[in-house]
């Protein structure tokens, strides 16, 4: 039952943030109990590094863009979600 149910969860909501090596990974929880939680965000570190591209190009030209965008080391499949 533990593999095909999960572990039984109080109801709540949880917010856990782990350290990564490009920034901090969180996770939101909010169960209702039981084993499946009820909704599950994830906020990536490449989401929010790359949230600031607006406010580093103000003044630069367009073939900065690239080198800025390169200097960010980001993960696009990251920012997807």
């Amino acid at each position: 039952m533990l593999v095909t149910e999960g572990p039984q969860m109080p109801p709540g909501e949880v917010y856990f943030e782990a350290e990564n090596p490009k920034g901090a990974l969180g996770f939101y929880i909010v169960s209702k109990g039981g084993g499946v939680p009820w909704r599950l965000k994830i906020r990536s570190p490449s989401f929010c590094n790359l949230s600031i591209l607006p406010k580093v190009c103000v003044g630069a030209m367009l073939a900065d863009i690239v080198s800025i965008l390169g200097s960010f080391d980001f993960v696009m499949g990251e920012c997807d979600r």
